[in-house]
């Protein structure tokens, strides 16, 4: 799974390398989210999905993993610059009510410094 995580300031953006965010790759990357968030302390959380181009139920089961341990913690999270296709699987499911999508990682960053 090829991925990168850069901060700024208390904000973790952690981008997903990958086209698609599916069964092959979801196990490891609710390993990494908990890594993350349980182990290093990250209370603010940007996915940045603008590599993805697809992704199925176990993707969003990891990033609901991710959520589920912030909220958990009064942590913050936003899904950034999803593709059309990812981004109405997310609507079409719902989780846009739980899940802050923002369309890009500067937005998703000036939304969290202020919480």
């Amino acid at each position: 799974m090829n991925f990168e995580t850069k901060k700024i300031g208390d904000i973790t953006i952690f981008k997903l390398n990958e086209k698609r965010l599916d069964t092959n790759i979801s196990g490891l990357l609710k390993g990494e989210f908990t890594v993350l968030l349980k182990v290093e302390g990250v209370n603010k959380l940007i996915i940045d999905l603008s590599e993805v181009e697809s992704c199925d139920s176990s993707g969003l089961s990891a990033i609901l993993v991710a959520n589920r341990i912030l909220s958990s913690n009064n942590g913050k999270i936003r899904i950034s610059s999803p593709s059309e296709k990812v981004f109405s699987l997310i609507k079409i499911t719902q989780l846009d009510r739980v899940l802050p999508v923002t369309e890009n990682v500067q937005q998703a960053v000036e939304e969290l410094k202020g919480v």
